[in-house]
């Protein structure tokens, strides 16, 4: 059920106000007699096509502004679904311990692995302290430990992105923002182990990247992923944010413009509504297609994931001309 409280999107007004229909009855229903049950089954099977409705036709701004909505799972809520057992680690041993990017051991249908990703706050409080999901270089200088963990003990590897960017602010500059994701994508072009990167939200620019490069590249039905934030593109270009609309379309941000592209290997489906109607759905379809993308990968060898690994990325861009 969608949370009230929590959106306020007006495409999601028609859904909202269905909804509070359906509570109001059902709180008049202490004695509920056939005509009543009959009139919220119908109501209910109504809010059930008008989610498909407008759910199917979203804009891909609209779909950015649904993953940005603080009741969206976030990383740390699939890992708590998805994983048998897990324990989060901390500090990149340089000196810093990141909160927008978490990582650690587990379990996953039996297969101890690695797990890395963005995790952004629940309300603006914890926001500030997770600064909105966008990392440090002292972040991803931590996922770049917890892979080279995952390489030395032969654990495979699942992350998940959830942001719109890398932390831009001058102090990340000076500690080597660019430079921290550039080793990123390098090193984990040459790691042995399996891959799997998941969007579970929002995927943007090298932020994205930073955790982005796998043999597998899993997005959710809803999720965004893109080179720069609709806004943004729009002020570079145009000189004016409110062209987002234009440059959301053009950015081609959607899970399926992406999968025709061939930038993403599969769309994970969503639960009617969103990830964010239904998270236990949400998170035990992603865990059976993550399990099953795994022991896939788990029959090849290094080498030869590796060489697929390169040759995937390195047809990203490529076109013909007649």
């Amino acid at each position: 059920m969608v949370n009230r409280k929590t959106l306020s999107l007006h495409f999601l007004k028609p859904i909202i106000e269905l909804e509070y229909q359906i509570q109001q009855l059902e709180s008049l229903s202490v004695n509920r007699n056939s005509i009543r049950i009959i009139e919220l089954d119908n109501i209910k099977a109504h809010l059930t096509q008008l989610k498909k409705d407008i759910f199917s036709s979203l804009t891909p701004l609209q779909r950015l502004h649904l993953v940005r909505q603080s009741d969206r799972p976030t990383t740390l809520d699939y890992i708590s679904s998805i994983m048998d057992n897990w324990i989060e680690l901390h500090g990149d041993r340089g000196g810093t311990n990141d909160p927008a990017l978490v990582g650690g051991l587990g379990i996953l249908d039996g297969i101890k692995v690695v797990f890395i990703g963005h995790q952004r706050g629940k309300d603006t409080k914890d926001n500030v302290v997770r600064n909105f999901g966008m990392a440090s270089p002292g972040g991803y200088r931590k996922a770049l430990r917890l892979m080279q963990h995952a390489e030395r003990f032969n654990f495979p590897i699942l992350t998940f992105i959830d942001t719109p960017g890398a932390w831009a602010g001058i102090e990340a500059e000076k500690l080597g923002q660019g430079e921290a994701i550039a080793v990123n994508l390098r090193e984990m072009f040459s790691l042995n182990v399996p891959i799997i990167c998941t969007i579970i939200g929002e995927g943007g620019s090298g932020g994205a990247l930073g955790i982005g490069v796998g043999d597998m590249i899993l997005m959710l039905e809803y999720a965004v992923y893109t080179v720069a934030t609709p806004e943004a593109c729009a002020a570079i270009l145009w000189k004016d944010s409110k062209q987002s609309l234009a440059a959301a379309e053009a950015l081609r941000i959607t899970s399926a413009d992406l999968k025709i592209l061939g930038i993403i290997d599969d769309v994970v489906e969503e639960p009617i509504g969103g990830s964010q109607d239904n998270p236990i759905q949400a998170s035990k379809i992603l865990k059976q297609k993550l399990i099953s993308e795994l022991k896939k990968l788990l029959h090849l060898s290094g080498n030869k994931r590796k060489e697929l690994r390169y040759k995937k990325f390195r047809k990203i861009g490529s076109f013909y001309e007649e």
